[in-house]
């Protein structure tokens, strides 16, 4: 019998029992009510990663680990041999829901919610990676559905549940920099291609992979090299590009610490990229090398917030109280905070704040901790709160919102993409394409709606293949 099942029927007979705490039974002995049973899907890269660290708890059981492609799970897979194996997440949810208290998802981006939701929607816990979804709609759906069935949920961005974010929010309110009214955002992505045209040429298949379930919801086309591994980011049908994978580490530190929601205005500029001499190229499937994108929020006072955006090598103006060879972060990107009473520069990951010039650094008294700490890692608080109640760092009412004002720059970037054929004209054509003139993107957040430019609303909702329809 199952132990929930088990639970259930002695309590309602009115039976009396008592669940042995661990240390009465051994040291590493847990009992089955300090256990979090998980099924876990997209196991391979970044996935082995989040299930070696759910796994590195002590607390978590895999029913199953599915991945569509054998090789990139064989690490996970050799690792909880018991666990049961599928590629189809679908078998899954059909043959071990019952058993399941919590979902793991870090498949690519296109997929998160169409295998999320449905043990959601079942009253499954769920973690899953970052961003939290593909597209602004399912973000909004996913907390939604969160807040309905009283879950525990946790973005997989691990930096939020890190002593250095607490850290930089209580030097803001303390008012450390005085009032801040710009933050510069800054990342070294892409680290993979991105710019390509339209792929329709076909590699074989490897055995060890399902193309079809790879896909997902996503349009059938031919498997081809250039998207697998870890390619897939650069394109719009599958990932989210370089903003899609940093923002929601690199913009969360100004998101929380200001207190943002919902950007009301978003513009950008990108690459342009030349298919021939003098012609421009229209390859709107992929996102460009690199971009910049300018939004603006109202922060908790009601005080207008500039958060600008770089990715692809372009930098930021550089304050000048950054010494040569200090960088405005770490390798990875960082964020520059712009207030009345000086500079706070915070790195990708840690989020440690530091203070410019760096000799302020030398007798700077920092505020007492106010903040409460998380005493154990992002998986490990996510896998406590299942087991013993209480908040995550990045639950999906949080982490929803903060996906919604990253994607937000991402509308931005399409807009900025768009272009049409004139009339007459061929690609090959100097200058055959319109633009829409559009660069500004106004944005209505709790009405979920691009108020200026209709068209933009298509880019807020995806489109599903037939059976992967939310």
């Amino acid at each position: 019998m199952k132990r929930r099942s088990f639970i259930q029927k002695s309590a309602a007979a009115g039976a009396a029992f008592t669940i042995v705490p661990s240390f009465v039974l051994g040291k590493n002995h847990i009992p089955p009510s300090d256990t979090l049973y998980i099924g876990a899907v997209g196991v391979g890269g970044r996935g082995s990663s989040v299930v070696n660290e759910l796994y590195q708890t002590g607390r978590v059981k895999f029913v199953a680990l599915c991945d569509v492609d054998d090789q990139r799970a064989k690490a996970s897979y050799e690792a909880h041999p018991e666990a049961k194996k599928y590629r189809d997440f679908r078998k899954l949810h059909d043959h071990h829901l019952n058993e399941m208290d919590a979902i793991m998802v870090a498949t690519p981006d296109h997929t998160h919610a169409s295998i999320a939701l449905p043990f959601m929607k079942a009253g499954k816990h769920a973690y899953v990676e970052k961003p939290l979804t593909h597209n602004i709609t399912e973000a909004r759906l996913m907390a939604e559905v969160a807040a309905r069935q009283g879950i525990v949920t946790q973005m997989g961005n691990q930096g939020s549940s890190g002593e250095g974010i607490r850290i930089a929010q209580e030097w803001i309110d303390a008012g450390v920099i005085g009032k801040v009214h710009r933050v510069d955002c800054w990342t070294n992505r892409p680290v993979w291609p991105q710019g390509f045209k339209h792929i329709i040429s076909g590699d074989p298949i490897p055995d060890t992979l399902d193309w079809d379930l790879w896909l997902g919801p996503a349009a059938m086309r031919p498997f081809n090299q250039n998207y697998l591994p870890f390619k897939w980011r650069g394109f719009w049908d599958f990932g989210t590009g370089s903003m899609g994978d940093m923002g929601c580490h690199i913009m969360e530190t100004p998101f929380k610490t200001l207190g943002l929601r919902f950007p009301y205005e978003a513009e950008a500029s990108c690459t342009t990229i030349w298919s021939n001499d003098f012609v421009e190229a229209n390859y709107p499937e992929a996102c460009p090398p690199s971009s910049i994108v300018r939004l603006k929020f109202k922060n908790k006072q009601d005080e207008d917030i500039s958060l600008n955006w770089y990715d692809g090598g372009i930098m930021p103006d550089l304050p000048p109280e950054l010494k040569d060879g200090e960088l405005p972060g770490d390798r990875s990107g960082g964020s520059i905070f712009h207030g009345s009473d000086g500079i706070m520069i915070t790195d990708t990951y840690s989020r440690n704040p530091r203070l410019l010039p760096s000799e302020r650094m030398n007798d700077f008294t920092a505020p007492a901790a106010s903040l409460p700490r998380v005493e154990t890692t992002h998986a490990g608080e996510f896998v406590k709160a299942c087991l013993e109640g209480g908040n995550t760092s990045s639950p999906f009412s949080y982490g929803g919102p903060l996906t919604e004002a990253v994607l937000m720059g991402n509308l931005a970037i399409k807009g900025f993409q768009y272009k049409v054929l004139q009339e007459g004209k061929s690609a090959d054509d100097w200058s055959p394409y319109n633009y829409p003139g559009r660069k500004t993107i106004l944005w209505d957040g709790e009405a979920m709606n691009v108020t200026n430019w209709d068209h933009a609303n298509q880019w807020v909702k995806g489109s599903y293949r037939q059976g992967w329809a939310l």
